[in-house]
């Protein structure tokens, strides 16, 4: 069992294979974090909080006369409020007296066999692994307010997840205001953030600060997970590297409204706090009544690289779901960037056929497909083919696309509307709108309440006939603005701090709905390129558009700031134009696949503009591509140099798990005046085996480790190189 109970020192101690979590319930009662970091065995960890008067610390009162006791200095596991902890709190409420106050000690606790599941919310389950659950109950007897932690332990991943259920026991209504999933209290070390911040077209760019005395806060309050931050940080140790140093990732599972608190207080003790955001929340708790949270993915390791890969290997086998989940993925070409609103069907049908010819799987028609939908100011609610654009209907089209051997693939924003639809004129309070107020508008559009039933079945209702009628095998499911004048007409004005994440049970019921009933369409997320790339949506989607920006180059930040915490084949990448659209940067077609590869991939170009060189190149690389599919996908992956330092050149690496083979990938950033040696040291490989490199010469695996590999640099606009390394033998 990877969770056990020791009576003697009231510990409760959680085991992975390279991890131990620690914590322990003291004399009071309350519920003291001890330890997290790699195994130590059944030490009690209590020794190191020797107490002493800290001051202006209070103390609580069955301690009163013990000023060396004091909850503002002690590390817990889940805090109490207003009692006596002055740090970031895990949970906030107004009580039917009008206290805002409580204090939570244990209960019980319970050890089960397998993995928790968390009602309404997406969340890590069970693969076959050994999995094992703690629930820990707490109680505040004055404000009836009951706490269950739950803990789950994946022993051969490396991961403990987490999630809270908070219970109304009383008799008189709770009003929450916070309710974190997690509160994670390091009282030693001195830890950098890193985090992953961004924009529109820039999404998840590595930023590394140390941790300052205060609160850092990493958050979106743009009804997603958004374009600007991820629900994902790294606090490490000062000198961490990829290779060494001490690392804690934590990943919220969760794709709306987020908040996550860094304190680092007086007694230089570090406090982590993620959740929902508090940020206009406010959730009746009726008595009898529970609020779940989102969970919680946790990880601690040595080195940026092997937190990576728990991440990967944990998301990829445990979060993902369905058919694609391992499975081999369709090369498909996206209509955007090629005729952008203008989907007509013989510009359509005449991409089609020449796709069919470079060897491409699967044509996606993107927005303008439909009614009254000529640019980005009309139509958004309605779904009816525009037969002005498709004389012969959807079915017509697919129908020829598919008699073509190709399969076909749509375009949808279904949780929005314009103004100007039929949806909107027969329901215009079916819009988040506040009263009297004109909404803020974003790409002239208004988001629709998914928190109303009858919205959600509206939506569901669309997508179910869409899905029954057309043969339709993927769907790229779109999010192009942030919710704002967030109000729903149909809920009371007390509840209204409620919406936001009703949304989101909502959006995640719809999902869970589709996904069961058309197994075999391959769901792709979207929100304007990035701006909802987090781990709860991954659970519906295998994939998800990784920016609207496909510049090669610009990609490289973005995915390499997306590796540390996602796996490469949820990142969809495209070959597209040069000169860029987003950038007006050319670069060579090899750079662009070179870069796109690593993802699930595909194209976004107009191929009637291609030269014969390039088609022959598009043929050559999908062949490629489904030669090293599984490779790219379910290899390791190894950062070998940051787009963001000092390189001429961007550098990665992908491994076998077997160790066979391994990709090496190269693209130069900043091209030199003349060429001049470059030198990396691989990671990874088998030591004692020997490798073809390239086809150039053989090698142990220990000489390309630790004497390194060394290439002449490439010069001209922006060119790439792919090394392919193949074990011969040992």
């Amino acid at each position: 069992m990877s969770i056990r109970y020791i009576e003697d020192t009231r510990q409760l101690l959680l085991e992975t294979d390279s991890t131990c979590y620690q914590m322990k319930i003291d004399n009071l009662g309350y519920l003291q974090h001890l330890y997290y970091g790699l195994k130590i065995g059944e030490n009690d960890l209590n020794y190191p909080y020797r107490l002493y008067d800290h001051g202006f610390s209070g103390n609580p009162y069955d301690m009163r006369d013990n000023r060396a006791y004091s909850l503002d200095a002690l590390p817990q596991e889940y805090t109490s409020f207003g009692v006596g902890d002055f740090r970031v709190s895990s949970i906030a409420a107004s009580c039917s007296d009008g206290s805002r106050c409580a204090e939570f000690r244990y209960e019980s606790h319970e050890i089960r066999s397998g993995k928790y599941a968390i009602p309404g919310l997406p969340s890590v389950y069970d693969n076959g692994d050994t999995v094992d659950t703690l629930v820990v109950t707490l109680i505040d007897t004055a404000a009836n307010i009951r706490i269950r932690l739950y803990y789950g332990v994946f022993e051969e991943l490396d991961i403990i997840t987490r999630s809270a259920e908070i219970s109304n026991a009383g008799q008189e209504t709770v009003w929450l205001r916070k309710a974190s999933s997690m509160c994670l209290d390091l009282p030693f070390g001195g830890w950098d953030l890193i985090h992953f911040h961004g924009r529109h077209c820039m999404e998840r760019q590595f930023e590394r600060t140390p941790l300052f005395h205060g609160i850092q806060t990493v958050s979106s309050g743009r009804g997603m997970s958004s374009h600007q931050h991820n629900p994902f940080v790294i606090l490490c140790s000062h000198d961490a590297t990829e290779d060494d140093g001490f690392c804690y990732g934590m990943m919220l599972m969760y794709s709306g409204n987020y908040k996550i608190e860094i304190e680092r207080d007086q007694f230089d003790s570090t406090r982590v706090v993620m959740g929902v955001s508090d940020d206009r929340f406010r959730w009746e708790l009726s008595p009898g009544t529970s609020f779940h949270t989102p969970e919680i993915i946790l990880t601690c390791a040595d080195g940026l690289t092997r937190l990576s890969h728990r991440y990967h290997r944990v998301i990829r086998n445990n979060v993902i779901r369905g058919q694609y989940k391992l499975g081999s993925r369709p090369v498909l070409i996206n209509s955007w960037e090629a005729v952008y609103f203008e989907q007509r069907q013989d510009k359509i049908l005449s991409l089609a056929r020449q796709a069919k010819d470079l060897g491409i799987d699967l044509f996606v028609v993107d927005d303008g497909w439909f009614k009254n939908r000529n640019d980005d100011n009309a139509g958004l609610g309605d779904w009816v083919p525009d037969e002005r654009k498709l004389p012969d209907g959807l079915d017509g089209l697919i129908g020829k696309i598919n008699e073509m051997g190709m399969r076909f693939g749509l375009w949808v924003e279904p949780e929005m509307v314009n103004e100007d639809s039929e949806l909107y004129r027969m329901h215009p309070d079916w819009a988040l709108t506040a009263p009297n107020r004109a909404p803020m508008m974003a790409r002239n559009q208004l988001v629709l309440d998914l928190s109303r039933d009858e919205v959600h079945e509206y939506i569901y209702h669309t997508m179910a006939e869409l899905l029954t009628r057309y043969h339709i095998e993927y769907i790229k499911w779109d999010f192009n603005r942030p919710l704002s004048d967030v109000y729903s007409h149909s809920t009371p004005s007390p509840r209204q701090g409620e919406v936001a994440h009703r949304y989101y049970l909502s959006l995640y019921r719809l999902y869970e709905r589709l996904t069961s009933e058309f197994p075999d369409v391959l769901f792709e997320g979207c929100a304007g390129g990035g701006g909802r790339f987090d781990a709860g949506m991954l659970h519906y989607t295998p994939q998800i558009w990784c920016s609207d920006n496909t510049d090669p180059i610009a990609r490289l930040s973005i995915q390499y700031g997306t590796s540390f915490g996602y796996p490469l084949s949820s990142i969809s990448a495209h070959v597209s134009a040069s000169p860029n659209h987003q950038t007006g940067r050319v670069t060579p077609i090899s750079t662009r696949a070179t870069v796109a590869m690593t993802g699930a991939f595909g194209y976004e170009l107009d191929l009637d503009k291609l030269s014969e060189e390039d088609r022959a190149d598009i043929r050559a690389q999908i062949v490629r591509y489904k030669e090293l599919e599984t490779l790219l996908h379910e290899g390791l992956y190894y950062r070998l140099s940051a787009p963001t330092g000092d390189s001429d050149c961007v550098v990665w690496q992908i491994v076998s798990p077997e160790r066979d083979r391994c990709l090496l990938s190269i693209v130069v950033t900043d091209p030199p005046a003349n060429s001049v040696p470059m030198h990396v040291q691989l990671k990874g490989l088998d030591p004692d085996a020997l490798y073809d490199v390239g086809g150039e010469f053989t090698c142990y695996g220990r000489a390309l480790m630790h004497a390194g590999y060394t290439f002449l640099q490439l010069t001209g606009d922006y060119p790439a190189m792919q090394v392919d390394i193949k074990k011969l033998g040992t």
